[in-house]
């Protein structure tokens, strides 16, 4: 049987499995990067902003100050530090 940490991390990897690669590539490097902060805390943000449309995800990213993103914007903009 797996820890509820592994349980939770699978999960999450999985979440990030979207419609759009774009979406794919950005979160799955954010999640494999960051396994242990999350696993500190930051859980609960990332799956609430999982559980967004891909559509909205998206948006956000390009537009992280807009301000329908203000309850995510320093979790966007970690994700996008990622970026190559």
């Amino acid at each position: 049987m797996h820890s509820p940490r592994r349980q939770r991390s699978a999960r999450l990897k999985w979440l990030c499995r979207r419609g759009m690669k774009e979406l794919d590539v950005l979160l799955e490097r954010f999640v494999g990067r960051h396994v242990p902060e999350l696993d500190a805390g930051r859980w609960p943000e990332l799956e609430l902003l999982l559980q967004s449309e891909d559509d909205q995800l998206w948006d956000w990213l390009q537009h992280p100050d807009a301000r329908d993103a203000a309850p995510f914007r320093a979790l966007l903009v970690e994700i996008l530090d990622e970026r190559p």
